[in-house]
């Protein structure tokens, strides 16, 4: 009741608010989850635009008793945004750079600020913000500074606090306020008064000159050569500063607010300290180990070469990314089957350098009997490696199963020195409990990111989950670490705090907490007074949710459910335009939650789990969030745990039918091919119902599509009544050629739109000297997907699999002219053929090629010369297809286009064009989808240079450059095919 005269209060101020403020179910379902394992409804979610906005929600906040929960995104791993109060977002308007100091090597920001887009704007002035998470490409400078934030360079760099300079925050009482450096006078200054900023400064200063409260933080606080240091508040990074120590560093409060999660102030504005950019040459050396330990050990040598970083990964991770489409290629420096790695980074002005502390560092370690490979990497290889290591949240996440490696205690950090008998120690606790555990770390600094394996979905494994935190606190303590190296303390690890820091020191953080937020206004629960670890936890012990029938197999990672719940949170699916990418085009164009694919997956999770004690979430709730997934598949590949949306999306729609019915434009857009069948024999009649004005209107109000979008039109004749008057029937040519023979998929698209694409395919390959085989088949069945009929499209995959499987093999492959129909073969068709398929479909999908991917690969072979092709210059421009970006790849494209010596390509970095089947067509995708197409893709087009030609092997994307440049795109066999000499 009290949330909900909190919730009528908050309409109210909706209207106050410059920003917004929303209340609604699906809005706060996609906040009650984060990184780690909690989940929990807040009240609302809001989004301010300025600090005026945020005073109004503290000052409500306190009225109502109702606490408020700061958020970005990207840096919390231990449950600090989750909660029942207000989430406050200020990723979507609070997010300047305002203004950069190149002399002083400052810049301001807000809060909202992504770390990678930051850097980007610095590189011209030669500076940057140092410390880089592997979140980079997501998280946010607030984020950062609640987290104290680190990165894999923090052996040179340090972490957030050592680079923040000042902040202007707002306090418990709405006041405003600017945290800075004070020399001894200012800070006595600070302590006169009534105002709660005077109370503050007055509060600490009674605190920190009693001389026993300072002995007790020397002696109980983690040793300080720790360097990754985040547990509780730190109290003791403020005892060298003046008062407290004579002649000592200028005083700053922003230390202790780095790292204090957004319980102490809401940060409106944050000024951070810059370095100079590294020097030109980098180099990785990627040391191999047959065990953990061993590489433990020679972690310390490695750090007397003074190197940039250190990070180890342990053999589960690195067999966690053997399966990872995105990954797989990250992997070409691996040498046998490593029970760990060191990737050890220096920076030298010079190559030679590089090789000389390579060759030192491997024989130092080679002298003591340590590692057995030292590749060392330089170039563009070194952000394949780092993408391999910053891959290690998510990919844990793809184990099979209800147990999962669970982030308890995955932020402990002591001394380097003493990682190898802290490990010792450590794996007597798991083997005590029969638990396996995941190792990867930032060991140069002495953190280990240590996650066991544990179901908490059991009253078991979350009896243990306590059990297993409070030994490896203690154990902690017993070798004096953090049990917070840079995650943070959050839901998590804060009931722990008193472990670490000892009960007096505790009770002083307490009385921190007391003077700065008496009501308790900012992220309640957090560092201190925390509710139990084991409260609130994502999943209801012992309950059982709704067991689904599906029409995919989802073996052998498990059910539908169980492959929704890979998705860990990490936000990588928050990429802005900016960063790059495929993922998630939806979220690129409009920067809002409700777009990503970590919420859609959050808001599914929780309708498949749904239980009696869960919360209320219904399939109207999910319809809508799924809406703007446009099944680019991105997320297929760009997701360190591999989440296919797409896939959910399609499986969800299919349910969702089965209870409420199929809207008509739904059921004519999945039955599309069946339509271009029957009016195959008179296209004229078809072309004009669609071009007239009259009829073409009522066409598109019943399909729902937007009015000003042209629509495809039928040629003249179908691709397969051309090959009926070219050919016996049985081969095209019909006379011997030179090569081997192939089949062609004349899929839906190709076989009636641009049926002149897939002559001039057919004409290319045996212009080239290969013989065409046509073959009776079913369509695709990608319209049927991507509507959500998969028992349709199952349908359809048995069929073709069946007609098929006989016929195509390795020297004759199928070959396909449209990606997203060829790819149905290699994608969807294994998991949605009936069981007694489903071997069949996976050696079909071996021998099923894009049409790319065979001329590159017979150029190769050398089958296919150069000398067939013209010597003139050309400029191509190439945006790649999303589903062939992701589930294979635009790299054969490139070569084909580049088999004419003179043809230059360049591959446009966009991702999803927008259109993406019928998603842009429809009126209520319009705007989202010109704006998808306007981040990269259009303005691309719109500026190349007289003569380029602009390419797209997609029939989705040629419509939609179309339509929204006017350029003509052509596919790549159409370019191709010109450049023959005949």
């Amino acid at each position: 009741m009290k949330h909900l005269n909190i919730t009528r209060k908050l309409n109210a101020l909706d209207s106050d608010m410059k920003g917004d403020l929303f209340t609604d179910s699906a809005t706060r379902l996609l906040y009650a989850t984060d990184a780690s394992m909690y989940r929990s409804v807040p009240v609302a979610v809001a989004f301010p635009k300025d600090s005026e906005d945020i005073r109004r929600l503290i000052c409500f906040a306190g009225q109502e008793q109702v606490t408020l929960i700061p958020r970005t995104a990207g840096t919390s791993l231990a449950g600090q945004v989750v909660g029942d109060g207000i989430v406050v977002d200020v990723s979507r308007y609070m997010n300047d750079i305002m203004w950069i100091d190149r002399d002083k090597r400052q810049v301001r920001v807000q809060p909202g600020v992504v770390l990678d887009e930051l850097n980007l704007k610095l590189k011209e002035t030669g500076l940057f913000f140092a410390p880089e998470t592997s979140t980079s490409n997501r998280c946010m400078i607030g984020g950062m500074v609640g987290n104290n934030a680190c990165g894999s360079h923090s052996l040179l760099y340090g972490s957030t606090r050592e680079h923040l300079s000042s902040v202007r925050a707002l306090l418990s009482d709405g006041s405003e306020v600017t945290f800075e450096e004070l020399d001894e006078g200012r800070f006595m200054e600070k302590t006169v008064g009534d105002t709660l900023e005077a109370r503050i400064y007055a509060h600490i200063h009674a605190m920190l000159a009693d001389h026993l409260n300072r002995e007790e933080i020397l002696r109980e606080f983690p040793d300080p050569e720790v360097k990754r240091r985040n547990t509780g508040y730190a109290l003791d990074m403020l005892l060298p500063m003046v008062p407290f120590t004579a002649g000592g560093k200028a005083f700053n409060f922003c230390s202790v607010l780095a790292g204090s999660e957004g319980t102490l102030a809401f940060l409106t504005e944050i000024q951070l300290k810059l370095v100079p950019l590294p020097p030109r040459e980098r180099g990785l050396i990627c040391i191999h180990f047959t065990t953990l330990e061993e590489a433990l050990e020679a972690n310390v040598s490695c750090l007397a070469f003074r190197p940039g970083a250190v990070e180890l990964m342990d053999h589960t991770i690195l067999e966690c990314t053997r399966n990872n489409i995105e990954q797989r290629k990250n992997r070409f420096f691996l040498k046998g089957d490593p029970g760990a790695i060191l990737i050890v980074e220096f920076a030298r002005d010079s190559l030679e350098e590089l090789h000389e502390v390579s060759n030192k560092l491997e024989s130092e370690l080679r002298g003591r009997g340590l590692g057995y490979h030292f590749p060392l990497i330089t170039g563009k290889d070194i952000q394949k490696v780092w993408a391999l290591r910053k891959s290690g949240l998510g990919v844990l996440t793809n184990t099979p199963g209800d147990a999962k490696p669970v982030s308890l205690i995955e932020d402990t950090a002591v001394r380097p020195d003493l990682l190898v008998a802290y490990v010792k120690d450590f794996k007597g606790i798991l083997e005590k409990h029969g638990l396996e555990c995941v190792f990867h770390a930032h060991a140069g600094t002495g953190e280990l990111h240590l996650r066991p394996i544990i179901n908490i979905k059991d009253p078991a494994g979350v009896a243990l989950l306590r059990t297993v935190a409070t030994e490896v606190a203690r154990l902690v303590k017993k070798y004096r670490g953090s049990f917070s190296g840079e995650h943070g303390d959050g839901r998590l690890r804060s009931e722990l705090i008193p472990l670490i820091v000892g009960e007096k020191n505790y009770s002083l953080m307490r009385q921190l907490k007391q003077t700065w937020d008496p009501g308790n206004v900012f992220n309640k629960g957090k560092i201190t007074d925390p509710p139990p670890l084991d409260r609130s936890l994502r999943y209801t012990p012992g309950a059982t949710g709704r067991k689904w029938k599906t029409v995919y197999n989802y073996m052998p990672q498990g059910s539908f459910v169980q492959q929704v719940e890979m998705c860990n949170g990490s936000g990588d699916c928050r990429k802005s335009a900016v960063i790059g990418g495929l993922m998630c085009p939806s979220y690129m164009a409009t920067l809002d939650e409700h777009s990503t694919t970590r919420a859609r997956a959050n808001l599914l999770r929780e309708y498949l789990n749904q239980n009696e004690e869960s919360f209320t979430c219904d399939a109207e709730m999910v319809y809508e969030i799924l809406d703007l997934c446009l099944s680019c598949k991105g997320c297929k590949s760009e997701c360190p745990s591999n989440v296919d949306m797409a896939k959910f999306k399609s499986e969800f729609l299919q349910h969702y039918y089965d209870t409420h019915g199929v809207s008509l434009s739904s059921w004519l857009i999945a039955n599309l091919p069946s339509f271009y069948g029957i009016s195959a024999t008179y296209p004229a009649i078809f072309n004009f119902l669609i071009s007239n004005r009259f009829s073409g209107a009522i066409i598109r109000h019943i399909l729902g599509f937007d009015p000003q979008r042209p629509l495809p039109l039928m040629a003249d004749q179908s691709l397969r009544r051309w090959i009926s008057r070219n050919s016996d029937g049985e081969l095209i040519p019909n006379s011997a050629f030179r090569n081997r023979y192939v089949y062609l998929f004349i899929d839906e698209f190709t076989g009636y739109n641009d049926v002149s694409i897939g002559i001039t395919a057919i004409r290319l390959l045996t212009a080239l000297g290969y013989g065409v085989k046509p073959l009776r088949h079913r369509e695709s069945g990608r319209t049927s997907i991507s509507k959500g009929f998969l028992r349709k499209a199952r349908r359809i995959a048995n069929a073709n699999v069946i007609s098929l499987s006989e016929k195509v093999d390795g020297e004759s492959p199928l070959l396909g002219i449209e990606p997203s129909a060829l790819l149905s073969f290699r994608d969807e068709y294994p998991d949605l053929v009936r069981p007694g398929l489903k071997e069949s479909a996976r050696q079909l999908a071996q021998n099923c090629l894009l049409i790319d991917e065979f001329i590159a690969a017979e150029a190769d072979a050398g089958r296919i010369e150069r000398t067939r092709f013209t010597t003139n210059r050309l400029k191509i421009l190439l945006h790649g297809h999303c589903q062939q970006k992701s589930i294979a790849s635009t790299t054969p494209t490139i070569k084909m286009l580049s088999i004419p010596e003179n043809y230059t390509v360049e591959e446009i970095p966009s991702g999803c064009c927008g259109m993406a089947g019928a998603f842009g067509y429809e009126k209520k995708h319009r705007d989202i989808s010109r704006r998808i197409g306007e981040m990269v893709l259009f303005p691309a087009v719109r500026s190349a240079d007289e003569g380029t030609v602009i390419c797209a092997p997609g029939t989705s994307c040629r419509c939609q450059i179309k339509d929204g440049t006017g350029v003509k795109a052509l596919h790549p066999v159409e370019v191709l095919y010109q450049a023959l000499i005949t």
